[in-house]
């Protein structure tokens, strides 16, 4: 349910919580992550007994899907964000602040890798000028045309929560976003009893500041469903580093270029500036966005989505 360094709250099958630490040698085989175990993960403990005071995770199950970036202070290693998802909800927002389509790509190529299915929340929607509405449409038909469920929200003020609701109902959901696009906002609405801290954005730069220190996931007890329901929040992400992709690979990862990709008249096509691309041209034609693919070509190229190099 929880992890804070070395310790880890651990729910039993009878909904009981216990604070575990974990064995030293538990590790999954050939993994290099900072985190060996994670919010969402399936393990077996012994409780705390007798005089001990914590419980202990001695076993870790295998994942089924996982969300990873690539960890800050470790090149070579990923950051496991959470596992064992139904889905990923990618909360973003037009302004104030605005999310980067090098950071949404970014997040979606990483899901699409790992099988976490992802529906798109923009949230604030509801005081944005008239170019910012603009913006609000264009991301919408963008993601909705590469096959993107994509949701509209204004949690301060209740708006689209109840759409959320049936969505995440008997469901174990990720939230997953850039610091001050409402993450621990969008939770309080759906179960105001977590009552999560939030913040204002900074007037100074614009941007949100640290709420969430540590993902963490809540049991919602009210929302129908069959199945217990479950939502994670998770700390807000400034940069997205992908992990573990091949150049070969990336392109696979957006929907809409992966349904074309039979039509290259090469089959190892990277889709830069080989002849007979089919993917360049369905972007001269406009079915495939020049914003997702300048996103798959700086990915290629291994610019970073808050890279000064990169432009929109």
């Amino acid at each position: 349910m929880r992890s804070n360094g070395s310790r880890y709250l651990v729910r039993g099958e009878d909904g009981s919580l216990h604070e575990c630490v974990a064995r030293g040698n538990l590790r999954i085989k050939g993994w290099k992550s900072t985190n060996p175990v994670s919010v969402g993960d399936r393990v077996e403990f012994l409780p705390q007994q007798g005089d001990t005071a914590v419980g202990t995770i001695v076993e870790l199950h295998d994942r089924t899907n996982y969300l990873v970036r690539r960890s800050v202070n470790l090149s070579h290693h990923k950051h496991v964000i959470a596992a064992n998802l139904d889905q990923a909800l990618l909360l973003v927002t037009v302004a104030r602040p605005r999310t980067s389509y090098g950071f949404i790509d970014r997040v979606l190529v990483t899901a699409e890798t790992y099988q976490v299915p992802v529906v798109l929340v923009v949230n604030k929607v509801d005081d944005l000028d008239e170019e910012e509405q603009d913006r609000l449409f264009a991301l919408v038909d963008i993601y909705q045309e590469a096959g993107y469920r994509v949701l509209m929200t204004a949690a301060l003020q209740g708006k689209g929560i109840d759409e959320v609701k049936r969505l995440i109902a008997g469901k174990v959901s990720l939230v997953v976003g850039h610091s001050g696009v409402g993450k621990s906002t969008l939770v309080n609405a759906i179960e105001p009893e977590l009552d999560l801290h939030t913040l204002e954005i900074s007037e100074a730069s614009g941007k949100g500041q640290h709420t969430t220190t540590n993902a963490e996931m809540y049991e919602l007890e009210h929302l129908d469903g069959a199945a217990p329901t479950f939502l994670i929040d998770t700390p807000g992400i400034k940069g997205f580093g992908l992990v573990d992709l091949d150049a070969s690979h990336i392109g696979d990862q957006f929907p809409e270029m992966f349904r074309l990709k039979g039509d290259c008249r090469f089959n190892d096509c990277l889709h830069k500036d080989e002849p007979g691309c089919a993917i360049r041209a369905a972007v001269e034609r406009g079915d495939v966005a020049a914003s997702r693919y300048h996103s798959y070509i700086d990915m290629l190229n291994g610019v970073e989505e808050d890279s000064p190099y990169r432009t929109e």
